[in-house]
Formats: C-alpha cells, structure tokens, sequence
C-alpha cells in the first residue's frame, strides 16, 4: 500500500504543482547576480558548461573552477534547509539524492583536476564573488609559475 521514495508523490492541489513546476532549475536570481558581478570584475567563463559533470552554472575553463549555485531547499542548506510536512518521506529522500548526485559530481570533476565551488543562494554576492575571484587569481597564478618552470 505505501508509496515507493522513487516515485512522484501525489501533489497537495494543482497550485502547488503549478508552483514547483515553474521553479527554474537554470539562471535563477542568485545566479544571475553572481554572473553579472563576476562579469563587472572582468571574469570571463562558461555558462553550464556541457562538456563537464553536472554542467557547472558557472565554469572558468583555463583556471578550472567549477561553480554550482545552489538552492537551500533543493541541496539541504544546514541554515535554511526545510523538509516540507507532507510526503516528508518522499522529499527526505529526494533531497538526499539531490546531495549524494552533488558529492558524485564534485568528486568527478576534482578527477578531471577541476577544483569545485560551491556558493548557497542566501551567500552575499559580493562575499561569494570575492572567495570565487580569489580562488581564480591563485589558480592562474600557479598556471604561470608552472609554465615558467
């Protein structure tokens, strides 16, 4: 009688259905501002990048940085991450899929000698700009010192 975690959970009512179903899963807002913030500064990147596991929202080729935007609820913020009270169950299991497909994804990427960001939509932009410029100016640096050597 009960429902397997894997299937689709019966929906409250169609505006819920009709709300999830129009939550964009590309250039959300918090993306948006962080690209165009990185942009101002003179970064320039790929955008999902298809040619990389879990197609980065943001992808800085020469220095390999991988950076994924993500949602609180979607990848379990241990600030803000919610579990909704109906079909609990089937959410608690789909977010921790959600989590386990995103450690997979980092774990290939850091194999193909990417170094991965993570930045949770709630960061300030100008804070998650700062640590991605960061990482960027050291990677292409020690790019330099290795070909000079």
């Amino acid at each position: 009688m009960g429902r397997e975690s894997t299937s689709t959970p019966v929906p409250l009512g169609p505006a819920t259905s009709a709300r999830l179903q129009r939550q964009r899963r590309t250039d959300t807002k918090p993306e948006l501002a962080l690209r165009s913030e990185l942009h101002c500064r003179g970064l320039r990147f790929r955008v999902h990048h298809r040619g990389l596991p879990g197609r980065p929202d943001i992808a800085f080729t020469k220095a390999k940085i991988a950076v994924f935007v993500d949602g609180c609820f979607w990848h379990r913020c241990s600030e803000h991450g919610t579990l909704p009270r109906n079909n609990r169950d089937w959410w608690e299991a789909k977010l921790d899929r959600n989590v386990s497909r995103d450690r997979a994804k980092d774990a290939a990427l850091e194999d193909l000698g990417w170094y991965v960001m993570h930045v949770w939509e709630h960061e300030r932009v100008i804070d998650a700009a700062d640590r991605i410029e960061a990482q960027w100016r050291s990677r292409l640096s020690s790019l330099r010192i290795r070909r000079q050597t």
